[in-house]
């Protein structure tokens, strides 16, 4: 069986992640954590000495990025041809922190 957990290690976990819980939610943590490493008890039954970890499902993957090569863009005119507002040159778009008239 697994070792469950106290309310005073339920506390200590809740100080170092700056997780205020009162008494009452102190409490149903204590037996929501509990619930939890129940529920994985059957993990624990496996042999699984000598297996090596997985750090990744898929094995022996890399980066599929592709080189960064500099290519024609579209020209201003054309990445602002259909703006439906523009002004010198730029995307005109509404204020949102307030201030602006558009």
């Amino acid at each position: 069986m697994a070792e469950h957990l106290t309310e005073e290690d339920v506390r200590n976990i809740a100080t170092y992640a700056r997780i205020g819980l009162d008494e009452q939610e102190l409490a149903q943590m204590t037996v929501d954590l509990n619930s939890i490493i129940d529920t994985l008890e059957p993990i624990t039954q496996y042999e699984l000495d000598g297996v090596e970890p997985t750090f990744h499902p898929i094995g022996g993957l890399s980066n599929v990025m592709r080189e960064d090569v500099v290519e024609e863009s579209f020209s201003q005119e054309k990445a602002l041809e259909n703006a439906p507002k523009q002004q010198d040159g730029s995307f005109l778009i509404p204020a949102i922190l307030g201030g602006g008239d558009q």
